[in-house]
């Protein structure tokens, strides 16, 4: 197992210290290469926040009580808050490697929330990146030096960290985004192209990799309406200017657009739009 670690002022002991507004306590690594287990219990929790990142293997946290077992993998933090039971345990088995970093001060939770970290939530996906391990590594040293004006950097060190955080996150949020409006968008495209076609939602779904139901619940997102009635929409009002436009038979109008059954088409026609396909031809054209 390897470990490395800073303490300020070398002190062991954690502490609560609302006097700025942002105070950096301890800091450090763990990796297990070949020791089975390394726990952390703490019923009562700690005076300050911990952050705990996962940049290898996994981590196995039990929020709440000690029943609790969830599984946190790399690329993940784990953000405690003073007081809050603490249970958790790394594993040699998983190649586990963690860097964790304990703060105080009177700002930390407005700090946290500006930059993207809630109340609410304790697990946050922030991905692997050698640059976070770069910044917590410079914090344990400068916390093993205790150089001139360390505490200020100690401070900056830790507000980079949180900020590339936020950033990340940020950047996952609005890369998950652009993935949905680029799918719904595809959705829409398609079933505009080929609305008059035979057209199985679960089979579209699963095409583009996706299940049947996240499918639907997204596209209504996007368009406001369910991908059927949204093929639907198109159809009828096609339907409609054909109606308006030519003197192609009902049956003929179902076909063109994609129905099959004749009396079906009607019956739907008559459901959106409150009158059969030929009530409506009569009520735009007038008596002739």
């Amino acid at each position: 197992m390897y470990i490395n670690s800073g303490y300020r002022n070398h002190s062991l002991v954690d502490f609560k210290d609302k006097s700025r507004p942002l105070i950096v306590g301890s800091c450090g690594t763990y990796r297990l290469i070949s020791h089975p287990k390394l726990p952390t219990y703490r019923p009562k929790g700690r005076l300050d926040f911990q952050i705990i990142y996962i940049a290898s293997g996994c981590a196995h946290f039990h929020f709440e009580n000690p029943e609790n077992d969830t599984v946190v993998t790399a690329g993940n933090i784990v953000l405690y808050r003073p007081k809050e039971f603490q249970k958790y345990e790394y594993y040699g088995v998983d190649k586990t490697e963690v860097y964790w970093i304990h703060f105080t001060g009177s700002e930390v939770k407005n700090i946290l929330r500006k930059n993207g970290l809630p109340d609410h939530q304790r697990v946050f996906p922030v991905g692997t990146s050698l640059e976070y391990e770069r910044i917590f590594k410079r914090i344990i040293f400068e916390l093993q030096q205790c150089q001139k004006d360390y505490e200020e950097m100690l401070t900056l060190l830790l507000r980079h960290l949180l900020i590339i955080f936020h950033r990340q996150l940020t950047r996952k949020h609005v890369l998950k985004n652009e993935f949905l409006d680029r799918e719904m968008d595809t959705a829409a495209t398609y079933f505009n192209a080929n609305y008059n076609q035979e057209l199985n939602i679960e089979e579209y779904a699963a095409s583009r990799g996706m299940s049947v139901s996240w499918f639907i619940r997204n596209f209504k997102k996007y368009t406001g309406t369910t991908p059927m009635q949204y093929i639907t929409s198109i159809r009828i009002t096609n339907a409609q200017m054909l109606l308006e436009t030519t003197n192609y038979a009902v049956n003929e109008i179902s076909h063109i657009v994609g129905y099959d059954n004749p009396l079906y088409f009607s019956r739907l026609f008559r459901k959106q739009k409150g009158y059969s396909p030929s009530q409506y031809r009569k009520r735009e054209h007038g008596p002739s």
